[in-house]
């Protein structure tokens, strides 16, 4: 070591510094506790290094960020470690610089001449939360972008700069290609170098002051290398090592790791699950205790004078009772953050809308992925526009807005919640399948919710024929009804039932004919591949299929259907409540057409 010292210092001046650095004594010897400046460089420099990878593969845009960093997580060997350990580090120097100030604190490190050593880990300890808040934006997901909006509204909140502030930070009066470069800038360039700035100042004072620090009354007095530096290492490694285990810990059921990318960020989307990293759940919990205009109260007046109080500390602690009073004051401040975190994360654990509201964001999110990974890619205007057209995402929504109120899906609203009131139309999962028939032409189901029992049909043509002609059948005659079902399930064309229905052909064939015969005389009310003038019932030509549901949603009064005697069926399509691309997306999603991975289907 000290041959290296006196070429680095012929060669460059520099050994003397660090020689200084390297061998004069620590007062008391090496400790554990003197580890918390070397772990909180080694961090931040963690977060440098892999941010710098992370760059080279980023793009600033609404239409390109997440699709770059879904290409990094999804498709780039060892990216989703490379993207974890960056992310986990940055929690991590979070949490140790809070630490270091409780340490601080703790052992009375902050008192003269170490006042400014002390201001510095309070201005790094707000630098890096603010550098986070700007890394959350980055992936443009869903979970970063609403969980960023919180703190950037709040900057709104501040006295006379803070509408100005605001328009700074976002670049304008919405979020934009603008907000996620200057995003891009707070976070990789001006807030890393002030941290670095800072980081230096800090260490270099640490360092010229460590003879203050108070220790034990020893000879002990050992210098850095090797008896520090061999704990500081060790200290560092732990750190890593933790690291590491979040990272490589899976975070979903499928066994995905690194950690999440959730779908494509929708400003026009409300996104219930969001919540801010787990470090600063307490201040969510915290700005709940004042509502309304009281906000201002619990975002910038309380933690402002808080934060005025801790950079106090130096002085208060000159008086007789001053460092008891600041311990105190820490402990609370900390055992408040904790206590308001885990209410905030408890209070969510338990609470069923919260998780099918989590549940609902991570299949949307594995589904925005798989999407994205569909043989067509992604097209120009971003992975967004995948999930709007996407009958599997879009279709149990728009069901939820628009058909829930009367009809359901499985006994649900499409989207998992069971409405209060109880059903007036029938449930249409499954729509035109045989199993769906197969229960409309149930004498016994017929009438029930599922089916006609919630609508004016109930004691209708319909159900009256069902429960009594098709109930008087003998025996013989009753086995024809199940080729009966597969004809007219047939005319949906559903890809669920193309292998089945291509072995029954001859079976088809026969239930077509038996709809037309005088045996279950179907076709004096119905319209059955042939035109008829006198049909007072809805068309079966093409019962269910995409064209047949279209036109059925897009005007059910229309004579092809039900005419006047609709009960109360929206003309989604004429009264212009749905357009025609969101009737396309309820279509398919309710017939189960939808892009599938070849993995899961076999195609």
């Amino acid at each position: 070591m000290k041959a290296l010292l006196n070429w680095l210092g012929h060669r460059s001046g520099l050994g003397r510094p660090l020689s200084a650095f390297l061998f004069d004594p620590i007062p008391g010897g090496a400790r554990w506790r003197h580890t918390w400046s070397t772990l909180v460089v080694f961090v931040f420099l963690v977060q440098v290094i892999t941010g710098c990878f992370l760059l080279t593969g980023y793009s600033a845009s609404t239409q390109t960020a997440w699709e770059s960093v879904h290409f990094l997580q999804d498709h780039t060997t060892w990216g989703w470690l490379l993207r974890g350990i960056h992310a986990v580090s940055a929690q991590a120097f979070v949490v140790l610089l809070a630490l270091h100030v409780l340490q601080m604190v703790i052992h009375r490190s902050y008192v003269a001449p170490r006042e400014l050593n002390f201001l510095l880990l309070l201005a790094l300890l707000v630098l890096s939360v603010k550098i986070s808040v700007a890394g959350w934006f980055l992936p443009f997901d869903q979970k970063g972008y609403w969980a960023a909006r919180v703190p950037l509204n709040l900057i709104g909140l501040l006295p006379v700069i803070g509408p100005w502030a605001q328009q700074a930070v976002i670049g304008g009066a919405d979020v934009t290609h603008l907000t996620l470069t200057r995003m891009v800038a707070f976070h990789t360039v001006y807030l890393p170098a002030t941290i670095g700035l800072f980081l230096g100042l800090y260490f270099l004072l640490t360092h010229r002051h460590r003879d203050a620090i108070p220790a034990p009354d020893n000879d002990r007095d050992q210098p850095w290398w090797p008896h520090q530096a061999l704990r500081d290492a060790v200290a560092c490694a732990a750190v890593l090592a933790v690291v590491l285990f979040v990272v490589w810990r899976p975070w979903s059921a499928d066994g995905g790791r690194g950690v999440e990318l959730m779908a494509p960020a929708d400003p026009s989307e409300l996104y219930p699950a969001a919540r801010p990293e787990w470090f600063m759940l307490w201040l969510f919990e915290f700005l709940k205790l004042f509502p309304g205009e009281r906000e201002f109260i619990g975002a910038i007046v309380i933690p402002s004078l808080a934060l005025l109080l801790l950079a106090a500390m130096p002085w208060l602690g000159r008086w007789r009772m001053g460092h008891a009073f600041n311990i105190v004051f820490v402990g609370i401040v900390f055992a408040g953050a904790v206590g308001l975190g885990f209410r905030a994360w408890n209070k969510d654990r338990l609470n069923p809308e919260h998780q099918q509201h989590r549940a609902r964001a991570h299949a949307t999110a594995e589904r925005a992925r798989q999407l994205a990974g569909a043989p067509d890619g992604i097209p120009a205007a971003g992975a967004l526009s995948l999930l709007r057209h996407d009958p599997f995402t879009q279709g149990p929504r728009l069901f939820a807005q628009h058909c829930a109120s009367c009809h359901r899906y499985a006994g649900q609203d499409g989207l998992g919640a069971t409405p209060d009131d109880p059903p007036s139309a029938s449930d249409l999962k499954g729509f035109g399948s045989r199993e769906w028939i197969a229960g409309l032409l149930d004498p016994e189901r017929i009438a029930t919710p599922h089916y006609f029992g919630g609508t004016a049909f109930s004691n209708r043509k319909m159900v009256k024929y069902v429960q009594r002609d098709l109930a008087d059948l003998d025996d013989e005659e009753k086995q024809l009804i199940p080729k009966i079902v597969a004809a007219l399930s047939a005319e949906a064309g559903l890809k669920t039932q193309r292998e089945l229905e291509a072995r029954d052909e001859a079976v088809i064939a026969e239930g077509r004919e038996l709809i037309r015969s005088d045996t279950f005389f179907c076709t004096d009310c119905h319209q059955f591949r042939q035109p008829d003038e006198d049909a007072t019932a809805p068309d079966l030509t093409g019962y269910a299929s995409r064209e047949w549901l279209t036109d059925f949603l897009r005007n059910p009064a229309h004579p092809r259907f039900y005419g006047t005697r609709n009960d109360r069926m929206p003309a989604y399509g004429e009264d212009q409540i749905l357009t025609d691309a969101e009737l396309g997306l309820v279509v398919d999603w309710l017939r189960g057409e939808w892009y599938e991975a070849a993995s899961a289907t076999g195609e």
